[in-house]
């Protein structure tokens, strides 16, 4: 299976997770061979936006050399057999931030799961940032107001379950929230700073990656929390 790449937030507008998408761009190079690599873009959490979209080909075209695409399916029923067409050219896939729920959501019904599926299955090197990091988790910790209820910030919500475990992106800003969470109610958990990633092959961890962020393993012994950098690949 192809790796995933789970970035736990930045502003890919002003190049702040740039290591970390030199890292992503190297895969797809690789994967493409002689080829140039091509990489497909889905904003479906973000509701389509494509300013979004622009900001991640310039990037991935402007710096990288690599031809973007993307996937839209919010506003019109998608063409299956075109969006197919995409996904079978892809070298990488990169899941946009924004509404992790929301995202999931429409992915079922829009037929664009079965598709992520297949590429993951094929050796597509997967990425994403934020929403696009923790939905292949199968506990994450989001702001999506699908999954709030009246006064929260944050809510556990169930993910994708490919990937075994509890995660929150965004963890500098979200640490104590989450740590108590996890203190209650997890043995484990990852937190994903901004402009930090984790790399994942097989379902398993392998280390981590950073534009200036740290990824953190959290384990809870004899009710406290340790907290362990992740160290680089």
């Amino acid at each position: 299976m192809g790796k995933i790449i789970a970035l736990g937030g930045g502003e890919l507008r002003e190049r702040t997770t740039l290591k970390i998408d030199e890292y992503i761009a190297h895969l797809a190079k690789e994967r493409a061979g002689e080829s140039r690599a091509n990489a497909l873009f889905i904003p479906t959490a973000s509701h389509d936006y494509m300013p979004y979209y622009n900001t991640f080909h310039k990037v991935y075209t402007g710096v990288f050399d690599i031809k973007t695409d993307v996937a839209l399916t919010v506003f019109k029923e998608p063409d299956l057999e075109k969006m197919k067409g995409k996904f079978e050219k892809a070298d990488m896939i990169y899941v946009g931030g924004g509404d992790t729920v929301f995202m999931l959501e429409s992915w079922k019904k829009s037929g664009l799961l079965p598709l992520i599926e297949d590429a993951y299955r094929r050796g597509v090197v997967i990425s994403g940032l934020s929403a696009g990091a923790i939905c292949w988790f199968s506990d994450m910790y989001t702001d999506s107001q699908a999954a709030l209820g009246e006064g929260e910030k944050y809510a556990m919500f169930s993910g994708l379950n490919w990937i075994k475990g509890v995660i929150s992106p965004h963890y500098g800003a979200r640490m104590l929230d989450f740590d108590k969470i996890v203190c209650y109610n997890y043995d484990r958990a990852y937190g994903l700073e901004d402009d930090s990633a984790i790399v994942i092959e097989d379902g398993e961890v392998i280390g981590s990656l950073s534009s200036g962020g740290k990824a953190w393993l959290i384990e809870r012994e004899d009710g406290k929390l340790k907290k362990t950098e992740i160290a680089s690949v």
